[in-house]
């Protein structure tokens, strides 16, 4: 492995690893690896510049994911589906700055992941379990629904419900 090597794997890391905005750590590792008169000054080529992406959206997977888990309703680590909703538009943004296109795959992943959020809440709200966890309104839910992929045939027939037991 070579030295850029290193300060390239380093860098995928970090980005990868980073917290609830990950193109921040894009470019600051950008501005690190090419212009920091302290880091190695490297002019890094398409397939660098697509690894570092990468790990933008494989983060940003994993931010959205999070939030659209079930098990993670009662966790701390739970923003709800508005900031789920934020991120995935974040992440559309950062997609159209660095001329990509969000994967069919991650779009079907996320479009399974809320039907399936929304029905299990709907299904736990329906029998009592527990309130609902929605902190979004209804057009901002159907507008992403819409954005990803998921039909208003594919949501829950008593979805109304869930946005009426909000406080």
């Amino acid at each position: 492995m070579t030295e850029t090597d290193s300060w390239l794997a380093e860098e995928l890391l970090i980005v990868r690893h980073s917290g609830e905005i990950p193109e921040i750590a894009f470019h600051s590792s950008l501005y690190y690896l090419c212009e920091d008169p302290d880091g190695p000054q490297l002019t890094l080529g398409q397939n660098e510049l697509d690894l570092l992406r990468q790990q933008v959206v494989a983060r940003y997977r994993e931010i959205l994911l999070r939030d659209l888990s079930p098990e993670n309703r009662d966790a701390r680590i739970f923003r709800g589906l508005k900031r789920c909703i934020f991120n995935w538009e974040r992440l559309g943004k950062f997609c159209t700055r660095q001329t990509m296109e969000i994967e069919a795959t991650l779009r079907q992943e996320i479009a399974e992941a809320l039907r399936c959020f929304l029905q299990q809440e709907a299904d736990e709200v329906r029998a009592g379990l527990r309130q609902s966890c929605l902190n979004c309104t209804r057009e901002e839910l159907d507008g992403f629904a819409r954005e990803i992929g998921v039909g208003p045939e594919e949501l829950p027939e008593d979805i109304e419900m869930l946005f009426c037991s909000q406080s």
